[in-house]
């Protein structure tokens, strides 16, 4: 994807504002605490912090949580489900935070947008020394038979190569993260996997899908004919048509660390 497509996509979240802080998942705890867990203390940036999903969960785990986030609607879902949680308008390459004034940065579902070209040193210099830089990225389990069906049905604008357990992997071992382009080193990259799902409905997990990158610049026409696919296959499926269900996800970290 170039430079102009990504920044198409990555912008195109605000007008679906609404439908991504009601339909998207959060994170699961324990891959939260594995991305802090060699932080040197508590104050973390929720960078590209959407509505507020990743935030919510550093907060109910008792960090000092700063949210940054550059597109204003997205910052007003944040502020009005997260009221006491300080949030700014920002982005990864124009951090408005001091120098060394955070533990660690994390960032969730967002990172493949940012440019880390220029994100990279401006990460490097608000993250305290020992700091923690993590990436984190919720992904389908298609390892589960009728997971890996829907994936097929549902075509890549809304499960992509990075929305499953093996494509998160290989994306994340190729990722550019700053290492000696950055005014301050990093060590090498480590990733981990969590297993994490979301109660949905069939109608429910098409307006979650109906919120992805891909989904949300596809002409309408496009847009309607790939939910139908989407709705038909689930209103198919013994595991998705009738009522409630578990969708089986992981949630993948990618962490490295500031020396």
């Amino acid at each position: 994807m170039d430079h102009n497509e990504r920044l198409r996509h990555s912008s195109s979240f605000g007008a679906a504002a609404v439908a991504y802080a009601e339909h998207r998942p959060d994170y699961a705890q324990d891959a939260v605490r594995w991305a802090l867990g060699s932080a040197p203390g508590p104050r973390v940036l929720d960078l590209g912090a959407g509505t507020g999903k990743l935030t919510a969960t550093l907060a109910a785990l008792g960090a000092d949580v700063t949210a940054v986030e550059p597109d204003a609607a997205m910052l007003t879902e944040l502020r009005r489900s997260l009221p006491a949680v300080r949030a700014l308008p920002g982005s990864a390459e124009s951090i408005p935070l001091p120098d060394a004034s955070v533990d660690a940065v994390l960032a969730g579902n967002a990172m493949h947008w940012f440019d880390m070209a220029v994100a990279g040193p401006e990460i490097a210099r608000v993250l305290a020394p020992g700091g923690i830089l993590a990436g984190l990225w919720n992904v389908l389990d298609d390892g589960v038979e009728w997971v890996a069906g829907l994936a097929r049905v549902s075509g890549s604008a809304a499960i992509g190569p990075r929305d499953t357990p093996a494509g998160w992997r290989a994306e994340t071992a190729d990722m550019h993260l700053p290492k000696t382009d950055a005014p301050a080193r990093f060590g090498g990259p480590e990733q981990a996997e969590f297993p994490h799902g979301q109660d949905r409905t069939a109608e429910s997990l098409v307006s979650t899908l109906a919120t992805r990158a891909g989904m949300l610049v596809m002409p309408e026409r496009e847009r309607q004919a790939a939910l139908g696919r989407i709705r038909g296959f689930l209103d198919g499926r013994p595991e998705t048509a009738h009522g409630e269900f578990t969708l089986p996800m992981r949630t993948g970290v990618l962490r490295v660390r500031r020396l």
